[in-house]
């Protein structure tokens, strides 16, 4: 039998579950396990400046591709509680990551040794599994279930933490017959998915809910051609965007409270039935459950038991992975095509798609300061079908989500559940790391873009080209808003006059006086380039310049845009039936961002 330190095990171990990639910052406690990095040479490195920012990148990485699995590192004590925020947003979104951290040696930890804390108890919440290693011989199965537990069931992160002692220990280990552990995941049985169709085909105005869990199983193609046969439209929730191509016939826009649709809240509006694979029933997307639950029967497919019935009772449920869902689902549909028992739905298809044709809010505005909904026209100009987003929280995202485009699956990557400020710049670098070759446009507040903006340096560092947009307001719209409730406008003040507000170039306009931190500045000093849009004319030269200097000098480039300072959207409005929705529509054709709620 091979012999090898445990930490040699690990590595070996990851190369051989196929990691390719690892983000996070060396120190004493973990510094056995890049030490076997180093001499194994399999996985590359991308040195973060935060271990919170390692693990978006990590999420980033995983999301970016199907199979991908991100891996974060950091040294003991901080650096685990600093991947805390990382781990509960992979989890609260199903995404797999695998944290690895040092630890102070066994016989240490009871003894308030330096840098150590009970990390696996504190990710204990937020994590399928974490474990402290106590014997060196347990490292390969450790990392083996590790596995295991992140591609089987409803995905998610994982921890392992590696005492220096049980990294240097020798153990026996044959990595020449190494076996990775079968994955479970359900599946639908044919009695469930002819039950479900049979459902669908009872209905007069059906409509596919396209959740998350359709992009994880990599089973998009079998969503479109599901709607194709059924010829039934499809609502994507947030984290299902792009599962079906935005302007496809069948694609029926978003629905909920905030990033949404007014066509698409519409269309809920008037459905009587719907058939949700893969999604969560967010209540940033059903509103009040009252009036989303009105009139209408559900269908609820997914593939974490205790989801079914946790929000609200289906009308019938079924556990499974969505992609071997879909593939009954779409069985089940030829046959009843075959057999000449589809429904002729034509007459809700071309309804869905009126309301899609002509329900839309006003985006050109010439008004100086800019207004966010010019931006999102014109990146939907500048920027190619292929071209993938990533985002977080704020008005930023809300807007994003419902003026922009996205065409396929993994082309929106958006911290749904969770939302931390200063996901955005690290899951961007994730997703370039994956994707060298994707067209990356990341989307901030301004707030969001300080909170991790130290990671723009990583970008420089190891040539992970994208465009940032950096919507600035200087204002906290969102926050301010939901002070309202409260009557106050408290600890808000984001803008300040206490720096040199003086261009950085002649052909860059100075930051307005009040505004606050000069993030072009910042972006240069960090190493990256960065332009600044006053004018709203400008916005897409702007664009087309930064996408033309990322692919000339390999690193992030912000555009940083002046918006008006005020808030943005439009949070009470309570529609009950679809012709108040029309009505509203119709008279606010013009309003700067009138937002038409399921609640």
């Amino acid at each position: 039998m091979a012999k090898m330190r445990a930490a040699d095990a690990a590595v070996k171990i990851l190369e051989l579950e196929g990691a390719t990639t690892a983000f996070g910052l060396p120190g004493a406690a973990i510094n056995p396990f890049y030490a076997a990095m180093r001499n194994h040479g399999g996985i590359r490195h991308v040195l973060a400046r935060h271990v919170e920012g390692a693990s978006h990148m990590a999420e980033g990485f995983t999301r970016a591709a199907p199979g991908n699995i991100g891996i974060c590192i950091g040294t003991s004590g901080p650096a685990g509680t600093d991947m805390i925020t990382g781990l509960y947003s992979a989890m609260a979104d199903s995404i797999p990551i695998l944290a690895i951290t040092g630890q102070a040696p066994v016989a240490r930890l009871h003894k308030e040794d330096f840098q150590a804390v009970d990390i696996a108890s504190i990710a204990a919440p937020v994590t399928k599994m974490a474990m402290t290693v106590l014997e060196p011989a347990q490292v390969p199965g450790a990392f083996a279930q590790a596995f295991h537990l992140m591609r089987s069931g409803r995905p998610g992160p994982v921890l392992i933490d590696l005492p220096i002692d049980v990294q240097l220990a020798e153990i026996d280990f044959d990595p020449d017959t190494y076996q990775s552990l079968p994955v479970h995941k359900p599946v639908a049985s044919r009695a469930q998915a002819e039950k479900a169709i049979d459902m669908l085909l009872g209905a007069e105005r059906p409509l596919i809910v396209a959740g998350g869990g359709i992009i994880n199983a990599d089973a998009s193609d079998l969503l479109v051609q599901l709607a194709e046969i059924l010829d039934v439209p499809v609502i994507p929730t947030l984290m299902g965007w792009g599962t079906i191509p935005d302007d496809h016939r069948l694609a029926a826009g978003m629905v909920g409270l905030q990033t949404a649709h007014r066509y698409g809240n519409a269309t809920m509006l008037a459905s009587d039935f719907v058939l949700g694979i893969g999604n969560r029933w967010a209540n940033r997307h059903t509103g009040g459950l009252e009036t989303y639950r009105k009139g209408r029967k559900f269908v609820h497919v997914d593939i974490e038991p205790t989801q079914i019935g946790r929000v609200f009772a289906p009308d019938y449920g079924i556990i499974s992975d969505a992609k071997a869902a879909l593939e009954q689902f779409v069985a089940v549909a030829e046959e009843r095509r075959a057999a000449g028992s589809l429904r002729d739905l034509s007459g809700w298809v071309e309804d869905c798609a009126t309301r899609k044709r002509t329900m839309h809010r006003r985006t050109h505005f010439d008004n100086v300061p800019i207004k966010p909904q010019r931006v999102y026209e014109e990146m939907n100009k500048v920027f190619d079908r292929d071209t993938r987003y990533i985002s977080t929280i704020g008005l930023s995202q809300i807007a994003g989500g419902q003026f922009l485009h996205v065409y396929s699956p993994r082309n929106w990557i958006n911290c749904g559940q969770a939302g931390p400020l200063g996901w955005t710049i690290p899951a961007a670098l994730g997703a370039v790391a994956a994707d060298p070759t994707a067209n990356v446009v990341a989307l901030s507040g301004d707030y969001d873009f300080q909170f991790m903006i130290e990671e723009l340096a990583v970008g420089a560092q190891f040539n992970l080209p994208y465009v940032h947009v950096v919507v600035n307001n200087s204002y906290l719209g969102l926050i301010r808003q939901a002070q309202r409730a409260f009557d106050m406008d408290f600890c808000v003040q984001l803008g300040f006059d206490n720096i040199n507000h003086q261009d950085t170039l002649d052909t860059q306009p100075g930051i307005p006086k009040g505004y606050g931190v000069d993030h072009v500045q910042v972006a240069e000093g960090l190493g990256c380039k960065a332009l600044r849009v006053t004018e709203p004319e400008l916005i897409g030269e702007a664009l087309v310049r930064a996408r033309t200097l990322a692919n000339e000098h390999k690193v992030p480039v912000v555009v940083e845009i002046i918006l008006e300072r005020v808030t943005n959207i439009s949070m009470g409005t309570e529609i009950d039936n679809v012709g108040e929705f029309e009505e509203l529509a119709n008279t606010s054709a013009d309003a700067p961002t009138a937002l038409l709620l399921l609640d």
